[in-house]
């Protein structure tokens, strides 16, 4: 491992898996899951665009929520998968910034995408009647736009930072991706300023939406109890517990990874939180809003011919 010193423009990821029988045995569940992801965020996208009974803007942003996963998952586990089954760990320098770049552009515009989602159905629950006007086709794109515009610059700033680091120590990542983070300590100078605008920045790009999302759905709920249909509470509940399944699976490892000290943090467990924000909830989406929504379940009728039981 002393090879990786400052001698070397290169890392290296000392990855998830040991190198036996058992890491190959979860690397290929990883694999599975991967397959999983691009399968029905693919397929996610595909319906959203092909049907046009889900040309709204939650299915929009749904759809864009998707193409987040597909680049977020694609980002870490070819690159993990290749390096454990070729046993060479090395990754570029080019290549690591490349990476870095694409995994925080992912996880700060899907933050605000969530929180977009959130006031979407705050509107169409709250306000029904002017949803059309509060929520209209032009807004919902600036919504998108400003989710990957505001995401790519944060992430664009702290890749500039982290690639223009002196690294005079080992330059073995203690990860299976290239997390700015995880590569402070390999550091040969105080980074405790940039520490604390990672805090800002987490909490700019994750605290601040969850506590949106928070109050977003704190008012739909104060609506669905004033609803006097049984079945109108029902679909509010559904669509709604749906989206904090999804927000809950990816903001609780995120937050309680990034905003503590680092002595606090250790690398095997920020390695194994990782797995569910990068590889598990990218998984996740799609199945959690396909088998709990019937229109989407409607639009797989309509495009595949399957599931022709459900009532459109």
């Amino acid at each position: 491992m002393e090879r990786w010193n400052h001698t070397s423009s290169d890392f290296t990821l000392l990855g998830l898996f040991p190198q036996n029988p058992t890491g190959a045995l979860l690397l290929s569940l990883i694999i599975l899951v991967f397959l999983l992801a691009m399968a029905g965020n693919s397929t996610m996208i595909h319906l959203i665009h092909m049907d046009t009974r889900l040309h709204t803007p939650m299915y929009i942003l749904l759809s864009q929520l998707s193409l987040m996963d597909l680049m977020h998952i694609s980002s870490t586990v070819p690159k993990m998968a290749f390096n454990f089954i070729s046993g060479q760990k090395a990754i570029s320098f080019l290549g690591c910034g490349v990476q870095s770049f694409f995994f925080l552009t992912m996880a700060c515009s899907e933050g605000l995408l969530l929180a977009s989602m959130a006031y979407d159905r705050c509107v169409a629950i709250c306000h029904p009647l002017h949803y059309p006007v509060r929520m209209s086709r032009r807004l919902c794109i600036k919504m998108i736009l400003g989710s990957w515009a505001l995401g790519s610059l944060n992430s664009l700033a702290h890749t500039a930072y982290a690639l223009h680091i002196p690294y005079c120590r080992s330059r073995a990542i203690d990860h299976f991706f290239c997390d700015v983070p995880a590569m402070l300590p390999l550091a040969c100078m105080d980074t405790w300023v940039y520490e604390y605008m990672v805090f800002v920045s987490t909490s700019l790009f994750l605290l601040l939406p969850f506590l949106g999302i928070t109050a977003s759905y704190g008012r739909v709920l104060l609506a669905v109890f004033q609803m006097r249909s049984q079945q109108g509470r029902t679909k509010a509940f559904t669509t709604c517990s749906t989206h904090l399944t999804v927000v809950t699976c990816y903001y609780a490892p995120f937050v309680y990874t990034y905003l503590r000290p680092r002595n606090l943090r250790s690398p095997a467990e920020d390695k194994a939180l990782a797995v569910f924000y990068t590889i598990l909830t990218p998984m996740l989406n799609p199945i959690i809003y396909s088998l709990r929504n019937k229109e989407v379940l409607g639009a797989m009728t309509r495009v595949f011919g399957i599931f022709p039981s459900q009532k459109q």
